[in-house]
């Protein structure tokens, strides 16, 4: 497939392109910021750049065969809320409507795991989490719940029209894993996201099946790794920071608490990064 992924130059966006070239696809980036002829400079906040940038990767017409959005201000207070509301709703408006009207009907969208409830202040109904829950608790991930349901809206204007939305966890790449064991000192460190990150490896690895699956229609998805952060057992966490909160199944000795379960089973999302592997424990 030909593929144009905006923010091919961020922290997953380079995994992904380098992923998605490996497997054979002809990738263009679109981005702010990259290596001279690596990327199409391009404002996503700018409706006529990000239509032209996308009409024009190819000079024979032929056109995308799917784009994957994963440019953003990537995470809450980073730029003033404002800011994050305008920039980031407004990109995922152009690009998406930039490929309804190019006759793009494949697109993977980078939404995330702070709909969840992050950072969960106000524990979560029930551990694990899933889809199910939406409870945006800040600007940053209001405009993800918004993008989430601006694409819910366009696939029902255009049946044909597929969007998955990749709840993407805390990325990660090998280099971050030497910080990992100092996070057994304290549950509460990373409780926020209920102790979970998503290797880049993995993050584009769901990307790369979303794709692939391509079914009509609009999809989410929780995107994490297969374990948590911590030595500690679930059991014992659960117990110390979430108290009274509800358990649903066998929550396993490391098992993520940000569900797969769906990933894995619509899209054959199955992690094979662990940060266990490259530091041990």
């Amino acid at each position: 497939m030909r593929i144009v992924v905006t923010g091919g130059s961020g922290k997953l966006g380079r995994t992904v392109v380098r992923t998605l070239r490996d497997e054979g696809h002809e990738v263009v980036n679109l981005d702010r910021t990259g290596a001279r002829g690596t990327v199409v400079v391009t404002d996503l906040a700018d409706y006529g750049q990000v239509i032209d940038a996308i009409a024009g990767i190819d000079e024979h017409g032929t056109g995308a065969d799917a784009i994957v959005h994963l440019a953003a201000i990537p995470a809450p207070g980073l730029a003033t809320d404002v800011e994050t509301f305008r920039n980031n709703l407004l990109s995922t408006y152009h690009v998406l409507q930039a490929a309804r009207r190019l006759g793009i009907r494949r697109i993977v969208t980078a939404s995330s795991e702070t709909v969840l409830g992050l950072p969960f202040d106000v524990p979560p109904p029930y551990i694990p989490v899933d889809e199910d829950v939406t409870s945006p608790e800040s600007t940053y991930s209001l405009v993800k719940h918004l993008e989430e349901q601006l694409a819910i809206q366009l696939c029902r204007w255009d049946p044909e029209l597929s969007i998955s939305a990749l709840r993407f966890s805390n990325v990660m790449d090998p280099d971050d894993y030497a910080a990992f064991p100092a996070f057994d000192a304290d549950a509460r460190l990373r409780k926020w996201n209920l102790w979970g990150y998503v290797d880049a490896r993995d993050g584009a690895q769901a990307v790369s099946r979303a794709l692939a699956v391509g079914a009509a229609g609009f999809e989410r998805y929780v995107i994490a790794a297969a374990d948590t952060v911590m030595s500690r057992s679930n059991t014992e966490l659960v117990a110390e920071v979430f108290p009274g909160v509800e358990v649903r199944g066998d929550l396993g000795v490391n098992d993520t608490l940000l569900s797969i379960e769906k990933a894995r089973r619509v899209l054959g999302y199955e992690p094979r990064h662990s940060w266990r592997d490259e530091v041990g424990e």
